[in-house]
């Protein structure tokens, strides 16, 4: 039977005893009304007729003609109400007494005295039948009473059984499905339902066993990709030749490669599913790797029986949240599932680096000597020390000398760029004056600000605090700005030059105002041999001015900054830290 038959079963069940309860009640409230109603009709209304008709004998020992035919009407009414066994008989004597009281004129006090007799008479017999008929209607409602509390008892007892059977019938099984729901929700895919019915339920619970089921056998092949790629992951991971660690999200360790084995010392059983802190505690290259994660540095390790070199870096795992999770069409959060540090082996790399930065500087210490040598025979030439030379011959010698120049200043910026990249960058360090420095540099520059009509302006106080720089490589920085800034300025234009205190360091800036920087590439502009696109007019340089610069400032311990906007010009600045600061 399906549930909604059972239920249409049961509310009909309900619906038919409490239609009975109600019917009974009305029935046996209309019965005692029924009674009560018999005795004020009959009994009562007799007793009435004969009150009136002694109460008319009352009032004289002769009856007027008005109250005679009063009499007359209440001895009719009686007549029309006779309803006792013996009343009739009574109400015959009254009529022939009371016709014989009318017409004669003697004997009248007795005639009186029997009518009176005869309506006591009418009343005993109707007192009686009314105590009579009360005992009959009290028993009768005693009955009807006991009956309604037996058909009452009966009916609480239908609902009560109704009332606790029937919602286990529907919740029990409902209690069984999520039992069997949460079960699922656990992973425990073995779980069953059993219902024994033949109803919606039992369909569920068979449409349940095959979600179960089907669940169980997913679970299974997923179990064994899972642990396929899990062995493929980790012969990947052993065969690299980078160090890898990998954390869970409480910092335990899961697994480390051969190659972080032999590195930091260390073995995977042994350490296996300790946390991390406790093993670097001991090691001091593991706990570096925890506390630093990423670094620019290069890390230089003995290993292979050479030293290496290796770069650091973290990469952190997050999984999406599973668990609880909506309906949604996209998962936008997730949680952390632990972090693995990778300490790539760029030896290699490092290798071909310091090659390359030797052979620049190899090449260019050879090239010096031969522009050099180029250069003074040019300046032989047009002194005519060699004879006199023509227009055409002079111009020639000019172009030469200007690309010779050009040369030259290439390889000065190779031989500091290599400088730099082997990181062996030799300062001179002392006290100066920011104020000379910025002199220094204009005076660099000022026939080149000259020949383009461009205005030089220095803003900066008679007497600012000392620094402790380079003064030479400080200066050719802010000639490597000024130079920047005098190629990009307009003809008669005008390029600020300023000097001023930022708290610990002092700092110099160079502006011009011209067409400004697209913020795209003013990332790059410290990055070597990067130069922003032009539009094709002028020469542009090797892309390594700015990237020198930063290594010299940086050197000192200083910053390097640039500010730029589109038609607004740009500003390239650095900072020196202050003599006293360093104390």
């Amino acid at each position: 039977m399906k549930i909604r038959t059972k239920l249409n079963v049961g509310f009909g069940v309900l619906f038919a005893v409490v239609l009975f309860f109600g019917g009974m009640c009305l029935y046996h409230i209309k019965r005692i009304s029924e009674s009560a109603e018999v005795i004020l009709e009959d009994n009562y209304e007799s007793l009435n007729y004969s009150r009136s008709m002694r109460g008319l004998l009352d009032k004289s020992d002769k009856l007027s003609a008005g109250d005679a035919l009063l009499f007359e009407e209440a001895l009719q009414s009686e007549e029309n109400n006779v309803t006792e066994k013996g009343e009739r008989e009574r109400v015959v004597l009254v009529r022939q007494l009371f016709e014989r009281f009318k017409t004669t004129s003697t004997n009248k006090g007795d005639l009186e005295r029997q009518i009176r007799a005869n309506l006591q008479g009418i009343d005993d017999i109707n007192m009686a039948a009314i105590v009579r008929k009360n005992d009959v209607a009290k028993s009768s409602i005693e009955e009807t009473v006991m009956l309604l509390q037996f058909v009452g008892a009966f009916t609480f007892l239908v609902l009560f059984s109704f009332s606790v059977n029937f919602p286990g019938y529907v919740a029990n099984p409902l209690r069984q499905l999520m039992v069997g729901i949460r079960e699922i929700s656990n992973k425990n895919y073995g779980q069953r339902l059993r219902f024994d019915s033949n109803d919606e339920f039992a369909e569920l619970g068979s449409a349940f066993n095959d979600m179960a089921s089907k669940l169980s056998q997913w679970e299974n092949s997923n179990l064994a990709t899972i642990r396929s790629e899990k062995m493929r992951i980790e012969a990947i991971i052993e065969k690299m030749q980078d160090a890898i660690i990998g954390l869970d999200e409480k910092d335990n360790i899961l697994f480390i490669n051969a190659v972080a084995e032999q590195l930091l010392n260390l073995k995977s059983d042994e350490i296996s599913s300790k946390n991390a802190a406790e093993v670097s505690g001991t090691n001091d290259l593991f706990n570096y790797v925890l506390k630093n994660k990423k670094s620019d540095k290069t890390l230089k390790i003995f290993a292979n029986g050479k030293e290496s070199f290796f770069q650091l870096d973290t990469i952190d795992i997050s999984v999406p949240y599973l668990d609880n999770m909506e309906d949604k069409g996209i998962v936008t959060t997730g949680r952390s599932a632990g972090s693995v540090f990778i300490l790539r082996n760029i030896t290699q790399f490092k290798e071909l680096d310091q090659a390359k930065t030797h052979f620049i500087a190899t090449v260019s210490h050879e090239l010096k000597t031969p522009i050099s040598s180029i250069l003074m025979s040019l300046d032989i030439l047009a002194a005519g020390h060699v004879g006199q030379l023509n227009e055409d011959q002079m111009e020639l010698v000019k172009n030469v000398e200007e690309d010779s120049n050009r040369l030259l200043k290439i390889t000065g910026e190779l031989l500091d760029l290599s400088q730099a990249e082997s990181g062996n960058i030799q300062l001179k360090l002392a006290p100066a004056n920011p104020n000379e420095i910025v002199q220094y540099a204009i005076e660099a520059v000022k026939f080149q600000a000259e020949q383009k009509g461009i205005r030089l302006e220095v803003i900066s106080r008679q007497k600012n605090p000392l620094v402790n720089a380079d003064i030479e490589k400080s200066a050719w920085v802010l000639i490597n700005f000024l130079s920047n800034a005098l190629r990009y300025s307009a003809e008669k234009s005008r390029v600020v030059v300023q000097v001023m205190p930022a708290g610990d360091f002092v700092e110099f800036t160079v502006r011009d105002f011209g067409k400004g920087i697209e913020l795209q590439y003013q990332k790059k502009l410290f990055d070597r041999y990067f130069q922003v696109p032009t539009d094709g007019s002028g020469k542009s340089g090797t892309g390594l001015g700015l990237a020198i610069s930063k290594d010299f400032i940086e050197a000192q311990k200083g910053e390097i900054f640039v500010e730029s906007e589109l038609g607004a010009g740009s500003k390239f600045g650095f900072r020196l830290r202050v003599q006293d600061a360093l104390l």
